[in-house]
């Protein structure tokens, strides 16, 4: 039975009962949905507009319904597969075990507040089960980083060669973008975690339940305050996948990283075979497949983002049936979100650095030049004049195909005579990266103190 029929004396069209239902997907809500139902009943037993004893049986029911989906493969049984929605699945079981007091639980309610309920309840709970793996993926980029925390490789801008870095510092950048992704998470849950339940279709409803007393129930941090809003946006579920788009952004990056780092030709790092695959013709080939997925499911989620938006965009007050279509963008990107996250901390745990060759890599191709400068700049030499004085010093050596540690000092003078021997300490690796010894560099000392910070941030 579904939850409408009176209105009408015809048969629904079978193709379109199938277009229209949802069981298939919106079962996902099916605990969220029960837990504010069970609240729901109380709320009415205490507004005196049923009977103490019928608002009891009603949780109890309800509570039966939560034991008999726990049984594995319950929602699967083949005479559920033409139920409308996971509301109408659990009303029909309810009056399947108490009898017609059942009917009774959607008194003064609607289905527009009941999958509102049901679905802010569900994403908050997601909200928090999201933190926890994007934690852990912090706690690799943790890990790998105090495994390296002294190991230089390139830094690169436009993907041209830049400065010596610290791996250490690099990985720290993505945990510091994914903080900022939690940070994200945590303030769109404010704003998820608000009751419309007692909103009714559109208007509100006639019957005197406590909303706030709900909202207490189901631990809301308030209730919302106009009745259209309440049943008809879905901002809360953009603003949720517009985080998790930027969250794949970053970890999108990091792949992308992490790929060009492992080809033959950069050879920074080593993936281990529980994170690649092999090719069917070539039998030499190790491929990032692990992290060319994680780049590529980036696509899905920007385009639920667009979904989302496009979807809301044009609906007028109060619901349309337009908003069914938000669950599969909203599950989807959730689960996608999820296992980018464990799959990424799966690679962070298991990623060799080939340090000879990074640290190699890190001091050639002139990424000491900056530092050169800041020497002639040290001595006396504006900035400006400096930066020409060793961009000159660079085509010099390419033309002898010799990096700027392997120049003598008289080569040096050439071309100003404020360089001395003690250049040639300078413009060395260690150097270089100790130079950088401010808030947010890449010397080693300051990498170890973010390193604590990041893990104090942690709690470990």
């Amino acid at each position: 039975m579904n939850l409408w029929g009176g209105r009408f004396t015809g048969e629904t069209d079978q193709h379109f009962a199938a277009f229209n239902a949802s069981f298939r997907f919106d079962r996902r809500l099916i605990f969220a949905d029960l837990q504010a139902c069970a609240v729901q009943a109380q709320a009415l037993g205490r507004a005196g507009v049923l009977p103490a004893a019928e608002a009891d049986l009603l949780t109890q029911g309800l509570q039966k319904i939560r034991d008999m989906i726990a049984e594995p493969g319950f929602l699967d049984r083949s005479e559920f597969a033409a139920t409308e929605d996971v509301h109408s699945f659990i009303e029909s079981r309810l009056v399947e075990l108490i009898g017609p007091v059942g009917y009774k639980l959607h008194t003064g309610r609607s289905r527009n507040d009941q999958v509102a309920v049901a679905t802010r309840l569900f994403l908050r709970g997601e909200i928090e089960r999201i933190d926890e793996v994007m934690r852990d993926t912090e706690r690799a980029l943790i890990e790998l980083a105090e495994k390296y925390a002294t190991d230089p490789l390139p830094g690169y801008t436009h993907l041209q060669k830049a400065q010596p870095i610290l791996l250490a510092h690099f990985l720290l950048a993505y945990f510091q973008m994914l903080e900022r992704d939690r940070d994200r998470l945590r303030d769109v849950k404010k704003r998820v975690n608000v009751l419309p339940l007692g909103s009714g279709a559109l208007a509100g409803t006639n019957f005197g339940v406590d909303r706030e007393w709900m909202a207490q129930q189901l631990g809301f941090d308030g209730v919302t305050r106009n009745s259209l809003d309440a049943v008809s946006d879905r901002d809360y579920i953009i603003e949720f996948v517009s985080c998790a788009a930027t969250a794949m952004m970053h970890l999108s990056r990091l792949a992308e990283d992490l790929i060009i780092y492992s080809t033959q030709e950069f050879g920074f790092i080593k993936l281990g075979d529980a994170i690649a695959t092999g090719s069917s013709l070539m039998p030499q080939k190790k491929n990032p497949d692990s992290l060319e997925l994680v780049r590529g499911k980036s696509a899905r989620v920007f385009g639920h983002l667009t979904a989302m938006l496009t979807l809301a965009k044009g609906l007028p007050l109060a619901y349309n049936k337009d908003l069914q279509e938000d669950k599969e963008a909203l599950f989807d990107t959730i689960d996608t979100l999820s296992d980018s996250l464990r799959v990424m901390a799966t690679v962070l745990r298991n990623i060799e650095l080939n340090r000879e060759r990074a640290r190699a890599a890190a001091i050639r191709d002139y990424t000491n030049a900056t530092d050169l400068a800041d020497y002639l700049v040290r001595k006396g030499l504006e900035f400006r004049k400096a930066h020409e004085v060793i961009g000159r010093i660079v085509v010099y050596a390419i033309e002898q195909g010799r990096e700027l540690n392997d120049l003598t000092l008289e080569q040096c003078q050439q071309f100003s005579s404020l360089f001395e021997q003690d250049l040639f300490d300078a413009i060395s690796l260690e150097s270089s990266l100790a130079g950088k010894k401010q808030l947010g560099g890449t010397a080693p000392e300051q990498v170890q103190q973010e390193l604590q910070r990041a893990k104090a941030t942690l709690g470990i």
